[in-house]
């Protein structure tokens, strides 16, 4: 599954204007009470966000004094000159404007739900629930038997099929995939080998062919979707790469071949890096807990290595498997490797955006969606503010505005 969200923000992007801001006086910035409507999103109109800093994440320009014009859930003006006179006007203070975040890799329902993130979504999109966008990707597809395939119940009970993304074959493996799109897949998801938190063999092991891969990432491809592939181990990863994969989720070992691959095909790593410190291992059955033990810490080598050879890293978590809202967990793990800050940002926002092929979000420009949050300070100069988001909005509505330690829009409600 896909979700847009780490930490609870959403996704859009930011890319500043060159111009200077204009000396001309602005209309005097609402207070919390006459803003009411305004923290609730609950007024028509354009509005102005003000704040003390934007970061254009694409050419890692930190503007200053800086303003965002947002109308009908679209950014129309970054840095206008001169600034509207606009009824709705928010000074959101010492803060730095950042596109909202993109998680590529979080669990939203459970193994057996997929129905349930493609509904979400949809409920998203109308506005009937305050959410980070979902782009699900429905039931994932994996042999039977397999780290996608739900084990453990007597034969004959909750046999799975291309329906639910158990497909063994080429042929059935299509089968899969036209099923998912269907029935409101966005993206494939696929599990090339075996995984950790699954009862079958070892953790790294291939269970899809070079033929069964090629297969899917083919049909989905004539739908305009894009395949994600949980891999482990190196047969697996190179298989899936060769086959054309959009993304490696998790890519736990990483050999020379397979990263010079990813580099010249553009194919996306997902590292996922933060749950190796959040899985309770004393909780899992002997068996995973081994295949735990023996897979995490070479993660993090691979991690290593991959960050140091330039290979595309996009922003994912697997978040689900420890609890959402710790998502922003994961850039301390990639500064920590030795990613500057700005490039750590850069993964969840517009790498993640090409991965899931979202261009209308991933930056804060004209014309992009107004999904646009605030955090305290510079994430340039420490990135763990990205753990204290102060404002939220989602395409124009806004959905968390913290004044003073309260969230003013929790109030308005």
């Amino acid at each position: 599954m896909t979700m847009t969200n780490p930490t609870g923000k959403l996704s859009a992007l930011a890319l500043a204007s060159a111009l200077a801001l204009s000396a001309v006086p602005a209309p005097p910035p609402l207070t919390a009470q006459e803003g009411h409507h305004a923290h609730t999103g609950m007024y028509d109109g354009p509005t102005v966000l003000r704040a003390a800093r934007l970061l254009d994440v694409e050419t890692g320009v930190m503007h200053t004094d800086a303003v965002i014009v947002v109308e009908d859930g679209i950014i129309t003006a970054v840095n206008p000159d001169p600034v509207p006179n606009v009824m709705h006007d928010m000074d959101l203070g010492d803060v730095t404007l950042l596109p909202g975040f993109i998680d590529a890799h979080t669990h939203l329902a459970g193994e057996i739900g997929g129905d349930v993130t493609v509904e979400l979504g949809k409920a998203v999109e109308r506005g009937d629930i305050d959410a980070p966008r979902v782009i699900p990707s429905r039931y994932p597809l994996g042999i039977t038997g397999g780290h996608c395939d739900v084990t453990g119940f007597a034969p004959g009970i909750r046999e799975g099929g291309p329906e639910e993304g158990v497909a063994d074959g080429p042929w059935e493996v299509v089968q899969a995939v036209r099923y998912q799109i269907k029935h409101g897949a966005k993206v494939i998801k696929t599990c090339a080998t075996a995984g950790v938190l699954s009862m079958e063999g070892p953790v790294g092991a291939q269970q899809y062919a070079l033929e069964e891969l090629t297969a899917m990432v083919e049909e989905a491809a004539r739908h305009g979707i894009k395949v994600a592939a949980h891999a482990h181990g190196s047969d697996g990863i190179l298989a899936a790469v060769r086959a054309g994969v959009a993304s490696i989720e998790h890519g736990s070992i990483l050999t020379d071949e397979i990263m010079d691959l990813m580099i010249e095909k553009g194919t996306y790593l997902v590292p996922t890096t933060y749950l190796a410190d959040r899985i309770p291992l004393d909780e899992l059955p002997a068996p995973v807990r081994a295949k735990a033990e023996e897979i995490l810490p070479v993660m993090r080598v691979s991690l290593q290595r991959a960050i140091d050879r330039g290979v595309p890293i996009a922003f994912g978590t697997d978040a689900g498997v420890f609890p959402h809202g710790e998502n922003a967990g994961e850039f301390d793990i990639y500064v920590g490797m030795g990613m500057s800050e700005l490039d750590a940002l850069r993964t969840a926002t517009i790498h993640a955006a090409d991965l899931l092929g979202t261009p209308d979000r991933g930056r804060l420009a004209e014309g992009m969606l107004a999904d646009i949050i605030a955090v305290p300070g510079n994430p340039l100069d420490d990135i763990e503010v990205t753990k204290d988001v102060q404002f939220v909005m989602l395409g124009g509505r806004v959905i968390k505005h913290v004044m003073g330690g309260r969230d003013m829009h929790s109030m308005g409600h």
